[in-house]
């Protein structure tokens, strides 16, 4: 399958997430609106595990989204502060956020059932 397409900006216009940057992030997270559990999607252009993922979700998107969680992304490849503060070895990396606060973080693209089911045991606390 060609995931070319799933780059940056096709995917954010398809499966739509609040862009994030190193200076927004606390005040984004801090907000009165927070919802109860948050994804923040650390991805880079042009990167071939990262596109794995946006083509995982677009193939069944619906399956991705929860009525009480926000999605955000950074594109690190950009914001190198943002890299930094999270220590990123490698893209993408999904940090998990509940009730505000960083419950943990998944790296690689473990697979759609895998992601579905950690995202939902974060819910489901």
């Amino acid at each position: 399958m060609n995931v070319a397409g799933t780059s940056q900006p096709t995917f954010f216009t398809q499966f739509p997430m609040q862009k994030v940057n190193s200076t927004s992030l606390d005040d984004v997270l801090s907000g009165e609106a927070a919802p109860r559990v948050t994804i923040l999607f650390l991805w880079g252009l042009n990167c071939p595990n990262c596109d794995i993922a946006k083509a995982a979700i677009l193939r069944t998107p619906d399956r991705f989204l929860w009525p009480t969680v926000r999605w955000l992304q950074c594109n690190v490849y950009d914001d190198f502060p943002m890299a930094s503060r999270f220590g990123l070895h490698g893209a993408p990396t999904f940090v998990v956020y509940r009730d505000r606060r960083s419950r943990g973080r998944i790296t690689g693209w473990p697979g759609g059932e895998a992601f579905v089911r950690a995202i939902e045991q974060q819910i489901a606390v």
